[in-house]
């Protein structure tokens, strides 16, 4: 019996210790102190970043990709997210939010209130972001209008239902360091930050393990879809089959060699893609060709 006391005791301190760690870490303060952002370089962050990707509502096009109203849903194997409202209404999106919040949000996954964000906002990926994109990335997103449409609420099933399951999580994923590491050329490791920790690439086209954290050892080598239909290819070179040239080509028109043309999700990365400087297309382009293959 006295050893099995000891066990509960035991257990009972590495479960208070685990709780410990697992709760919210925000930033502090002064790691937005004295920051200034601009709009204009803002503006190319969020286009990066996908923003408007997830968070206009579906189907919107040309300047109404630009009100952030939410609603879209993303099916995964732990149920269904739903994009919430990011525009500048201070009530239903975030236009209460200071640059802190902002930057807890994308870099640390915490909310303005303190909670765990669930890791469909790419946070394991935007925690690379260098804290003056952030800021930049705040004041364009100043620029946007205010949207009064309410955030819907995920659906998910007990236990993905509980956020402090997300803390435990993020000690095994949350990571700032690089799933290709080491040192790169200057183009290359300016497209590694560019597909790495702004465009997330790797979270469609990296497989995933059994609590859904991404599989670095096989870094961009596909993966299911999580609507269940298809497969999201792999884009390691060998498999890829694709020149510099050929990457580029299809990150600004949306045409791979074989004059296929991009869809789905992909279309709307392509239009990013295309919005940033031909010198970040081809940044991109020498990176993926750096990634090693995965068969």
């Amino acid at each position: 019996m006295r050893i099995l006391r000891w066990l509960v005791v035991l257990g009972l301190i590495a479960a208070g210790g685990v709780y410990v760690m697992a709760r919210p870490q925000p930033l502090a303060a002064t790691a937005v102190a004295n920051l200034t952002g601009d709009a204009a370089k803002g503006e190319l962050v969020f286009w990066a970043a996908g923003c408007a990707s997830c968070h206009m509502a579906e189907g919107a096009k040309g300047e109404a990709q630009l009100v952030l109203s939410g609603g879209q849903r993303f099916p995964s194997d732990f149920g269904t997210f739903v994009a919430p409202n990011i525009s500048q209404d201070p009530e239903h999106g975030i236009g209460a939010w200071s640059l802190l919040d902002l930057a807890n949000a994308l870099k640390r996954g915490v909310s303005p209130e303190g909670e765990h964000y669930y890791p469909a906002l790419p946070y394991a990926s935007y925690a690379k972001m260098q804290m003056q994109d952030v800021a930049d990335l705040y004041a364009f997103l100043k620029t946007l209008p205010a949207d009064p449409t309410p955030s819907q609420p995920h659906e998910l099933a007990f236990p993905f239902s509980l956020r402090e399951t997300v803390g435990v999580w993020k000690l095994m994923f949350l990571s700032e360091d690089w799933a290709l590491p080491g040192n790169l050329t200057p183009t290359a490791a300016r497209g590694r930050y560019i597909a790495e920790a702004l465009a997330h690439c790797g979270e469609c086209h990296t497989p995933r393990n059994l609590v859904g954290g991404l599989d670095t050892a096989r870094w961009l080598g596909g993966a299911p879809n999580p609507s269940g239909q298809g497969r999201i290819p792999n884009i390691t070179p060998g498999k890829l089959g694709w020149s510099a040239g050929d990457i580029v080509q299809y990150l600004t028109t949306g045409f791979t060699p074989d004059y296929d043309s991009v869809g789905g999700h992909m279309a709307h990365v392509v239009e990013n893609m295309a919005r940033l400087p031909e010198s970040d297309r081809v940044a991109v382009a020498e990176y993926l060709l750096a990634v090693p293959n995965v068969e």
